[in-house]
């Protein structure tokens, strides 16, 4: 099989752990810079060129796209899916998971549970957003952040009012949530692979943080997940149509809550926290189920 990845930079480690998987199972796999492909669209065949050739023969593409390039990687993951390219996670299914708003309203339909969340534009409203939410203290949380960037804890009404005039004054997009004081600083990340967990792990935030993300100096361990957990992480990645995704958990008085799904998970803490080789589980998993044309989403928003 001949497997394309999607990725700014091949030496990160998700990318590298990801070559080696397909190349241990024999099969060719190429890294393509994302913001360096260029697209023939307005052409009875679609293709992508890259470095002067146009890209051929590919079987399958792992997206591993940025926050940053959302945009223009979705576009060229777009293009893979025209040509007939068996694509990881969709494009549909990753814009719908990096809107943070638009996720948490499809959870939401689904009975998915999530903190109480509200969002609003007119400054009038931040009182009765505040209270909507259980008050302070509370989450503010930019709709465009990733990795822990963009989310603020404010622990008083008057630095909530603060914070949200800030971000307005910013014309910042952004939702306010309740905070979780019993999940101590701590979530679940619920590595999702097709109709399944394949592996979970424990963040715990450094003291004096409340964000559990590595990046920020969280801790990982090995957690055992409840079977409503493991429902629960499932639930929410087929939701948003994803393959494969990183589910974040905080375990509430009512039960899981979910933080966030996540399109392209990392595989450094997962796989060091659990020993397991997630990367050639997702090699496993593209080998099983790419064919030609085939998306769960087309034609659906």
């Amino acid at each position: 099989m001949n497997i394309a990845i999607l990725s700014r930079n091949s030496k990160l480690y998700s990318t590298r752990r990801m070559v080696e998987a397909a190349q241990e199972r024999d099969h060719q796999v190429t890294v393509y810079n994302t913001l360096k492909c260029y697209m023939d669209i307005a052409t009875m065949r679609p293709g992508i060129s890259y470095k002067g050739e146009r890209i051929a023969g590919i079987d399958a593409v792992i997206p591993r796209i940025g926050a940053s390039i959302t945009a223009y990687g979705l576009a060229v993951l777009r293009q893979f899916e025209m040509m007939g390219v068996y694509p990881l996670n969709e494009s549909v299914a990753i814009g719908r998971s990096r809107d943070k708003l638009r996720a948490s309203q499809l959870l939401s339909r689904k009975g998915i549970g999530l903190p109480i969340t509200a969002f609003a534009h007119d400054i009038e409203n931040t009182d009765n957003i505040i209270d909507l939410v259980g008050g302070a203290p509370l989450v503010i949380k930019l709709l465009s952040g990733t990795q822990g960037r963009g989310v603020v804890l404010a622990e008083t009404r008057k630095a909530a009012e603060s914070v949200i005039d800030a971000f307005r004054e910013l014309h910042a997009d952004f939702m306010i949530q309740e905070y979780i004081k019993e999940a101590g600083g701590s979530d679940i990340r619920c590595f999702v692979i097709g109709d399944r967990v394949v592996a979970a792990m424990k963040r715990q935030a450094k003291e004096g943080e409340f964000r559990s993300n590595l990046h920020r100096g969280g801790v990982a361990s090995l957690v055992k997940l409840t079977p409503e957990e493991r429902s629960t992480a499932v639930r929410a990645a087929n939701i948003m149509g994803l393959n494969v995704a990183g589910v974040d958990i905080l375990r509430s008085n009512h039960g899981p809550v979910v933080m966030e799904v996540n399109s392209s998970p990392g595989l450094e803490g997962i796989e060091k926290a659990t020993n397991k080789d997630v990367a050639g589980l997702i090699i496993d998993f593209i080998v099983k189920n790419a064919k030609p044309h085939r998306t769960k989403t087309r034609g659906k928003g």
